[in-house]
């Protein structure tokens, strides 16, 4: 991987001024990937289903919703 020399000064102040070690720097950048992966993720989802009613939507939303509520409490009463 790499990025501009402006990037990683920016970056390494950055954490440094956070009081982070040099370790944190991976640890950073694996949650600023995670985030931006998620971030992308909603984007398509939006997208996708943009035409989609309000109604529908949340009627899909809390049916999915309820079958894992169920599935938790069914694996919860196995336990």
């Amino acid at each position: 991987m790499s990025v501009s020399s402006e990037t990683d000064l920016s970056l390494r102040g950055f954490l440094g001024a956070q009081g982070m070690k040099k370790g944190d720097l991976s640890k950073f950048v694996e949650d600023a990937v995670r985030w931006r992966m998620l971030d992308r993720t909603v984007q398509a989802v939006k997208e996708r289903n943009q035409d989609m009613s309000a109604d529908l939507l949340e009627a899909m939303i809390d049916e999915a919703v309820r079958e894992v509520r169920a599935e938790r409490r069914k694996q919860t009463a196995q336990h």
